[in-house]
């Protein structure tokens, strides 16, 4: 069994800068909160570090104090400082509220024009999640100063020193992009692609809060910033760079902390499967790794397949029990024997083989898939809020399940007690799959129908027999045939398909429409929807945009692979 306390711990020891009976200094990993998003999640910085010192000590967690005074963006590393004691809590917060700390960051960006110099903007409150510089009359504007000074310099990036004379929310990120050079990795203020934000707090100076004596933590910053500012986007895995690759697998990590975590948790907080590499995302091109339980499933895409054995001994010290392989087409249509041993070896190519049909969870619920069956597992790992969010809503409810495969989907609507299941789609084995799911959950019953049926085909059924649904479940892949009968949604076919479908949602019903084609955008998928609404002669209440879920981000500069839009029709 993994260590997944190994994998993802509370914090490593080389993380702490410095350390009294009163103060503590540690290196925030980039990825890392310093504020709890979610309740469930226990992600954040200063939950973190409690643990990591119960643990060293030996001591139990509600007895370690903490104290927090300041704030990183998560996707920003660097020093950051606690009080270990509530009588040293007075000194730092007078400190810091009279702007007595220094702070130095370093940041690499793209455009610096000169050299030294001091930015000075006025800045308005934080606004759907960004802040702009703001006009002469704005009353809510805040000035900012930040102090600049060039360290290093190649062709047209550039290393700067920045010294923070305030403290505004985003304020470096804000500034040097009002200044034409954003921050590399800076995916709100339009800075070049880069494996993460390139922005790191360098060094905190201040005095000691108790004993007044002067005090410099300082920590250097990544080895990725002198890697980008030397060669700017260079492709990571071919040719293959494992230093490169290590950076990166490792901000993944800390990107997926309590994803990582929660297979130890209990009740809906435990998920054992999720995405630890997404491709370009998260700066791997061509590379994706899944986790299923103890084992790893490995996508190769492209170039990447080059850097097969390199990619799997880099991932291989993780310490999970054996890894698979899919080697995946450049196109979704090239037809490729699934379970040959060149796409998609049927033994594990490092470790143990897992059981031929393993048990997955999601939020508490179980699933089941099959890691060397083909380059599918039976489940699709990006769907997981989705299916989440299917249970949430099913409780009462028809539920229609089309292009339903091995219905991951049907278990989420029984576990959310619908009244009713219709699994749709062509391959009987998946819905044999499907039918085995359901009790393995537990949730076998006779108001549960597979239909082995071309979906186009029972859809027009359907609507004769004016079939109704309180929520249909849309998720075609981006080509498929069945018989003489082809769907591409590149082709035109969504929204024909889409109108079929909202032709059997019932009054006031919802239909969760979802698409994998990466050149249909949001917005494009939204139209369709709205089209599809009109050729059906239905009337749209509301639209709603999903997100993906945390572990599949969308590459730099794109949208995500995976677009997710809920309609209610009146």
């Amino acid at each position: 069994m993994v260590d997944r306390r190994a994998v993802w711990p509370d914090l490593s020891s080389e993380r702490v800068v410095h350390e009294d009976d009163a103060l503590l200094v540690v290196d925030k990993p980039a990825g890392v909160p310093t504020q709890a998003a979610r309740e469930d999640e226990h992600d954040d910085l200063p939950t973190r570090v409690r643990a990591f010192l119960a643990a060293r000590d030996g001591v139990p967690i509600d007895r370690v104090y903490l104290g927090v005074h300041q704030r990183l963006d998560r996707a920003t590393s660097g020093v950051i400082a606690y009080t270990k004691r509530k009588e040293a809590n007075r000194g730092l917060a007078a400190q810091l509220e009279g702007r007595k700390v220094h702070k130095r960051y370093h940041a690499v960006v793209r455009g610096w024009r000169g050299g030294d110099r001091t930015l000075r903007h006025r800045l308005g409150p934080l606004e759907d999640g960004v802040v702009r510089v703001a006009g002469p009359r704005d009353r809510r504007a805040q000035e900012a100063i930040t102090e600049v000074r060039v360290r290093a310099r190649e062709g047209d990036r550039a290393l700067l020193e920045l010294s923070l004379i305030t403290g505004r929310t985003h304020q470096a990120r804000v500034q040097l992009a009002a200044e034409g050079a954003p921050i590399a990795g800076d995916r709100l203020y339009g800075g070049a692609p880069a494996p993460r934000l390139l922005l790191h707090a360098h060094s905190l100076s201040l005095e000691h809060p108790l004993t007044g004596r002067p005090l410099t933590a300082t920590r250097d910053a990544p080895r990725v910033f002198a890697r980008w500012l030397a060669r700017g986007e260079a492709p990571l895995v071919s040719p293959f760079d494992r230093e490169a690759f290590d950076d990166a697998l490792d901000h993944a990590r800390e990107e997926r902390f309590w994803l990582g975590r929660a297979a130890l948790a209990e009740g809906d907080a435990r998920t054992t499967a999720f995405r630890l590499v997404h491709e370009d995302g998260d700066a791997l091109a061509g590379v994706a790794v899944d986790v299923y339980g103890d084992h790893l499933v490995v996508h190769l895409y492209d170039d990447a397949v080059e850097s097969r054995e390199a990619i799997l001994d880099a991932l291989a010290p993780l310490g999970f029990a054996g890894i698979y392989l899919k080697v995946r087409p450049k196109q979704a249509n090239v037809i490729v024997d699934a379970r040959s041993d060149a796409f998609a070896p049927g033994a594990p190519v490092r470790g143990a083989k897992a059981a031929d049909e393993i048990e997955i969870v999601e939020h508490g619920l179980p699933y089941l898939a099959r890691l060397g069956d083909g380059l599918s597992t039976g489940i699709f790992l990006d769907q997981r809020e989705n299916r989440r969010r299917v249970r949430a809503m099913s409780a009462g409810k028809r539920v229609l399940n089309l292009f339903a495969y091995t219905c991951p989907f049907t278990v989420a609507a029984a576990a959310g007690g619908a009244a009713r299941t219709v699994s749709v789609d062509a391959a009987r084995p998946a819905l044999e799959r499907g039918e085995r799911g359901l009790a393995h959950a537990g949730l076998s019953g006779d108001h549960h129908a597979f239909v082995a049926d071309d979906a186009i085909t029972w859809l027009e059924a359907a609507r004769r027999k004016r079939d109704r649904y309180d929520l249909v479940l849309l998720d075609p892949p981006s080509y498929s045939t069945v018989g003489k009968s082809r769907f591409s949604t590149s082709g035109g076919d969504y929204r024909p398909l889409a109108a079929r479908a909202m032709a059997v949602v019932a009054e006031g019903g919802s239909l969760l429409a979802c698409s994998n084609h990466r050149q249909t955008v949001q917005a494009k998928l939204r139209r369709l929807l709205h089209e599809a609404a009109r050729d059906a002669g239905r009337e749209v209440l509301q639209m709603k945009d999903l997100p993906p879920p945390v572990d599949f981000p969308a590459p730099f500069g794109r949208e995500p692979h995976l677009k997710s839009i809920l309609v209610r029709l009146a």
